[in-house]
């Protein structure tokens, strides 16, 4: 039997690489004053119906429950956050600034940088239509990244704003019912090819091209440059009209995260998405809104690819494992002392290990030095003493067991 395709298994390598990326996510979400929240794993297949069209069906794990319900496996976060909100937002706030880790499935074909599961980093501020919301998650973003030891020669964060071409759209007299067709042709024209985008985009598809090839300007995108320029991450970002982001419910400024070498599909994504709490509310709650989204498949690929990155991943982890005290028993007479004590140094918060059977004293301290303890402590003929051995400078020195954890905080 082997593991269905798409999914994976987390062997302790791969569990150790996971925790390190929850952890500097965590660390800086945290840092940007965001809060943890989630939501569960089940929800009904009707919430992404309303929000994505009956299309999204066939991109669902889905099925009836024994409840007779039309369930499905969370594709997504936003639709649950809008159902949260907009039953609970009286009790907190404005702006909310949340995040959340979560385990994400898609039925669609797996791919490099994309598995039928994946893991996933959401963060959103509800309640706030000033554009510092949107420069505070953008540079939220770039700083996560950073974390990871990437730089600005490793990552670019490429800023649209759909406002920009909704103006355009309206100043060619394009039906509002044609808008959301267009934008997607404009959002797919960089990977198709030009033919096939000139037919979706008609009579516009001249103006459109020469708005690409040259860059459009933009008040609302200068500022958000600006406003990262005093924060000195404006190295990090780039002004780019032909991200668009395909879902129709983006409302505004829009943003997309892509390594410098072009050898990954987009590493995050996010925009403001003004209208959509109030859209799977049924009007009942209406909040401006915006976020990202950032998985840890194409994360750790980039990881894997980036030396400066990977060495620091490779550091991080090797720190983790390492324990603080080996407990060597060189007598098995002593080995209800040893046990004895060495629960009272896990209570009193070290990490400690210990022979389960009878081993030689050899393999035992060949053991402690594979394990990264910074002491061993060797339980033998010296007792009431024990002999302490800093595995690093190689001294020893006896210490009445007593006094051990004393000895130890020293």
């Amino acid at each position: 039997m082997q593991a269905l395709p798409g999914f994976r298994d987390f062997l302790p390598d791969d569990c150790a690489v996971r925790n390190y990326i929850f952890a500097c996510w965590r660390e800086v979400a945290r840092r940007y004053g965001f809060v943890e929240w989630d939501g569960p794993v089940l929800e009904p297949t009707e919430l992404y119906k309303k929000k994505s069209g009956a299309e999204i069906v066939d991109q669902l794990f889905n099925f009836t429950d024994k409840g007779e319900r039309e369930v499905a496996m969370r594709p997504e976060l936003t639709p649950t956050l809008a159902r949260v909100v907009a039953a609970h937002e009286r009790e907190f706030k404005k702006p909310l600034k949340w995040f959340s880790i979560g385990q994400f499935f898609r039925y669609e074909k797996q791919q490099r940088g994309r598995l039928r599961e994946h893991f996933q980093l959401n963060c959103d501020i509800i309640g706030e239509t000033n554009l510092a919301a949107d420069i505070e998650l953008v540079a939220l973003c770039i700083d996560i990244l950073r974390t990871f030891g990437f730089t600005e020669k490793d990552f670019v964060v490429r800023i649209s704003d759909r406002d920009f071409w909704i103006d355009f759209l309206r100043e060619n007299d394009v039906s509002p019912d044609r808008w959301d067709e267009l934008l997607q042709a404009i959002d797919k024209s960089g990977r198709e090819t030009r033919e096939k985008t000139t037919e979706k985009l008609g009579t516009l598809a001249d103006p459109i091209f020469s708005i690409l090839k040259g860059g459009g300007k933009s008040q609302k995108l200068d500022q958000l440059v600006d406003g990262l320029r005093d924060r000195g991450l404006a190295d990090y970002v780039a002004i780019d009209v032909g991200i668009v982001r395909g879902l129709a419910y983006y409302t505004g400024i829009v943003f997309e995260v892509f390594d410098r070498a072009g050898r990954f599909r987009a590493i995050a994504g996010g925009g403001r998405y003004d209208n959509l709490i109030a859209q799977l509310s049924d009007g009942a709650v209406s909040l401006p809104a915006l976020g990202f989204a950032m998985g840890d498949v194409v994360l750790r690929e980039l990881i894997n690819e980036t030396a400066h990155a990977r060495e620091k991943l490779e550091t991080a982890i090797a720190q983790s494992r390492k324990i603080d005290v080996y407990v060597v028993i060189a007598k098995e007479q002593r080995r209800p002392d040893a046990l004895a004590k060495i629960q009272q140094l896990r209570d009193g918060g070290y990490r400690v290990d210990y022979p389960l059977t009878s081993e030689k004293i050899g393999k035992q301290f060949q053991t402690a030095e594979q394990l990264g303890a910074r002491v061993a402590v060797l339980f033998g003929d010296e007792w009431p003493q024990v002999k302490v051995k800093n595995l690093a400078t190689r001294e020893e020195s006896l210490v009445h067991h007593a006094e051990l954890l004393a000895h130890l905080q020293a």
